[in-house]
């Protein structure tokens, strides 16, 4: 494998290891002289035709080689596609993690799982406040985006501050009542950027993305008006939405439970750390949830995605231990579709209509809104940070394109608008920029205990 800090000195080597090509796996090193920060480490999920594995992982190869250069693991957000990753990286590596209180809590559980959360620093950042790590300073800032404490990464290099915006957009109403700071991210701004990495994933979005908060119109009139049992099935990471059917659950005098590990183990996380508001006797467990009257009742579950092993699949597919359908049953699938998952997505929502439930999702109701800008809100972020260069991130390729080219549009010189894919090298100097190559990154996969290389 090519050592590129050889070949190309006093400059910055950009190197994305997933997220560019395709939804999710995201994961990016940065290489400022002789140092290396790793932004996020995230999962892909397989989609309905790969049955054999569980998720895909980045390739980690190129660090392994270069882990004595490695300074930080800096990390936007806490979805499973920019963390859930973060075990199998630092398992032999040892290395320090930067991220927000509420990201830090589900990283800490996930850690947990693994046999490493004793061993591994997990250092809380605060929003605006510059750190020194390395010969770099890194400040987060404050982003809006579908899960509390999402931040965007400012790294100040010789050459200029690279900007790393992670998964956002722009909303005025948030869940948690922290509204995007257009104040901080100017003033991040004020000293000239020299690149900005920009979330793609819903780049041929004409206009604005919803808030999060017009939600909770729908679930307040679909939760208000069913009469038996409600199953509300979401990411196991989404604590704001998780608050909003709690805060409607609490409304209409229903008791809340909980189906799938991942969300028992990041809810009891969000209550302790005080990011998810709950009373003690409103939360009970999923045994005693079987033996209150059906219209007291609401269910959080995990499977918004049709994963195999979810609660929600094993529910429409009668085989989860302690819940089966009943006429009258009332399902929330509180997600849209990633790219390769609709099949699963369909044909768990056919098996729970065959069953008698009402099932109501982004096709027949507004049930969610996405996390991610659309193309009026891009623009605002290019205007806002006025990049010399422009890389997008997280997206398939079209979607990368569609962002290249609005920011080209938005003033961005065509030659610094750069379109590249996972293992790609990037290098930066202030005179130019070019792709000198790619590190070669093969497709790993996970399935239990076992991590395969294809």
């Amino acid at each position: 494998m090519i050592n590129y800090i050889q070949n190309k000195k006093n400059g910055i080597r950009i190197i994305p290891f997933g997220g560019l090509g395709e939804i999710g796996k995201n994961m990016m090193a940065i290489e400022v002289d002789k140092e290396i920060f790793i932004i996020d480490c995230g999962i892909g999920f397989p989609g309905q035709q790969v049955t054999d594995i569980d998720f895909y992982i980045p390739d980690f190869s190129y660090l392994v080689e270069n882990v004595e250069r490695i300074k930080a693991i800096l990390v936007t957000h806490g979805h499973e596609d920019h963390i859930g990753a973060i075990p199998y990286l630092i398992k032999n590596m040892g290395l320090p993690i930067y991220a927000s209180s509420l990201t830090n809590g589900l990283i800490r559980v996930k850690l947990k799982e693994h046999g490493l959360a004793a061993e591994t620093e997990l250092n809380d950042i605060e929003p605006g406040v510059p750190i020194k790590i390395g010969n770099v300073e890194i400040e987060f800032f404050r982003v809006c985006h579908s899960i509390p404490d999402a931040m965007g990464i400012s790294i100040k290099t010789p050459l200029g501050k690279i900007i790393h915006t992670g998964d956002f957009k722009i909303d005025h109403t948030p869940v948690d009542g922290k509204p995007t700071n257009f104040q901080a991210m100017s003033t991040v701004a004020g000293e000239g950027v020299l690149l900005l990495c920009s979330d793609s994933t819903y780049s041929e979005n004409e206009g604005y993305t919803p808030s999060e908060f017009i939600i909770e119109e729908a679930f307040n009139k679909v939760i208000g008006e069913a009469k038996g049992r409600i199953i509300v099935a979401t990411f196991a990471s989404l604590i704001s939405r998780m608050q909003q059917v709690i805060d409607i659950a609490a409304r209409y005098d229903r008791k809340v439970t909980i189906a799938g590990k991942s969300m028992i183990n990041n809810v009891k996380m969000a209550k302790k750390m005080g990011y998810l508001n709950i009373p003690d006797d409103m939360l009970i467990p999923l045994d005693e949830a079987t033996k209150i009257k059906d219209r007291r009742i609401v269910i959080l579950a995990t499977g918004a995605q049709g994963e195999p092993s979810s609660a929600l699949t094993r529910i429409a597919n009668s085989d989860h231990k302690h819940l089966k359908i009943k006429k009258g049953d009332t399902i929330i699938v509180s997600a849209s579709p990633i790219p390769g998952n609709e099949k699963a997505i369909s044909k768990t929502i056919d098996n729970l209509f065959r069953q008698g439930a009402d099932v109501f999702y982004n096709k027949n109701s507004q049930v969610h809104v996405h996390g991610h800008a659309s193309r009026e809100e891009l623009k605002l972020m290019i205007s806002l940070f006025k990049p010399k260069y422009f890389m997008p991130i997280h997206g398939e390729y079209r979607h990368l394109v569609a962002h290249a080219r609005l920011a080209r549009r938005m003033g961005v010189d065509k030659d610094n608008a750069f379109v590249i894919e996972d293992g790609d090298v990037l290098f930066l100097t202030n005179e130019s920029g070019e792709v000198v190559g790619n590190i070669g990154t093969e497709l790993v996969s996970v399935k239990g205990n076992k991590i395969s290389s294809h």
